[in-house]
């Protein structure tokens, strides 16, 4: 109990207010998006690869803004453009109900993965000037649980009371939203903190991505790589959801169900799964979550019952806890010092894949079946191991060329 009182005790106010407004956000919110698409296919005429495109904008919009957020930050403090995302973002999540205009709809979903990467870029830098370095690892690691918690809650809550994808839920995001706007507002004032401009520092910027992209072959494998993997995750949710509306009894309430078996999956294994995989090379850790992400892909394309969809979905997110982790050390490990913000920046650019994923898979849904779409989303997780590969492979040569003494003459 008193080392419980110590950890709350060495985290500011504000922290754990993002904290418990993350828990909460993020359980409305998967009451609500996950379910777009089902929502837009009952009250538009559009079709899954045209609600794909509007779906995956949100992300393709968000890969600029995770790039915006912290340098607009840094220049007019980290509280404004928090509040403002959250603001948007409400507009953004009422928007959805009130509209079936699809150039409305795109632009709404543009709004939201701009408003939700300003959002998650800043308040992770608010964390960070808040937080000892020492205690930032764990921070960081709290708020992934905070994610994870409000996901596997929120789709079997909103089952059970039965509004999951309606409108109501949109709108219950949009006020979760307001309201946290509102605390963070007041104890942001009241502890003075995120009003001054951050202090400018190396900030990654689109030119400069383009530049390592086209300088760092082994960055270039792993940032390729893991556009195909984005591609099959992001996919998942969106055409998973409308293939299960389709071809499966009561099978929006089978999608809930499975959101939530995702969450608690990752809640439950994911430290046990990432200590034993410590023992393994970065390499095999990405080999064994990609064999384990291309099977429940598999699974998905045979499953008929809930149990096997189910399964599916747990195996699945057993790949995605060991991919996760495994990809981030694999460009901590290749980035120079001096640029690491930039790396990391530069590998944003595989959240392209979740433009591709719902847009590709809404195609491949509508031509050929649930069942096609759901094997070429194995076989792309698969080839993503071809660019890995290649990537781990070069940088091992470096560095042997790096070790070895230059010989004379």
């Amino acid at each position: 109990m008193n080392r419980l009182k110590e950890a709350w005790a060495a985290q500011h106010p504000v922290v754990h207010l993002l904290m418990a407004g993350t828990v909460f956000v993020m359980l409305t919110q998967s009451m609500s998006m996950p379910f777009l698409a089902i929502m837009l296919s009952e009250t538009t005429s559009l079709s899954p690869a045209e609600i794909g495109v509007i779906i995956g904008a949100g992300p393709l919009a968000g890969m600029v803004g995770g790039f915006l957020g912290g340098l607009l930050s840094d220049l007019f403090g980290r509280r404004k453009l928090m509040l403002l995302s959250m603001l948007l973002m409400a507009v953004a999540f009422a928007g959805f109900v009130v509209t079936n205009d699809p150039f409305i709809l795109l632009l709404n979903s543009i709004l939201r993965g701009l408003a939700s990467a300003f959002f998650g870029t800043v308040s992770k830098a608010l964390m960070g000037d808040l937080t000892p370095e020492d205690k930032r690892f764990r921070v960081f690691a709290n708020r992934y649980l905070a994610i994870n918690l409000g996901f596997s809650i929120g789709p079997m809550l909103g089952a059970f009371l039965g509004i999951a994808g309606s409108g109501f839920t949109f709108v219950l995001t949009a006020m979760t939203y307001l309201l946290f706007a509102g605390l963070l507002s007041y104890v942001c004032k009241k502890y003075r903190v995120g009003d001054a401009p951050g202090q400018l520092a190396e900030k990654p910027q689109v030119a400069k991505m383009w530049q390592v992209l086209g300088r760092d072959v082994v960055l270039l494998m792993f940032v390729l790589g893991g556009v195909l993997l984005v591609t099959v995750h992001g996919q998942m949710s969106v055409t998973l959801s409308q293939y299960l509306q389709q071809n499966i009894k009561e099978g929006v309430a089978l999608f809930s169900v499975m959101m939530s078996v995702n969450g608690v999956t990752v809640l439950l294994l994911q430290a046990p799964l990432t200590r034993w995989a410590e023992r393994l090379t970065l390499f095999r850790r990405m080999v064994g979550g990609v064999l384990l992400m291309a099977a429940g892909e598999v699974g998905f394309a045979f499953s008929q019952e809930w149990s096997s969809f189910i399964i599916a979905m747990i195996v699945f997110t057993l790949g995605e806890i060991l991919i996760v982790p495994a990809e981030y050390a694999q460009i901590d490990q290749i980035s120079p010092a001096h640029m690491r913000g930039t790396y990391y920046g530069a590998q944003s650019f595989s959240e392209l894949g979740n433009f591709l994923g719902p847009w590709a898979g809404g195609m491949i849904l509508s031509s050929y079946g649930g069942p096609v779409m759901f094997l070429v989303m194995a076989a792309l997780a698969v080839i993503s191991l071809v660019f890995y590969g290649a990537g781990r492979s070069l940088y091992e040569k470096k560095q042997r060329r790096l070790a070895s003494p230059v010989s004379a003459g």
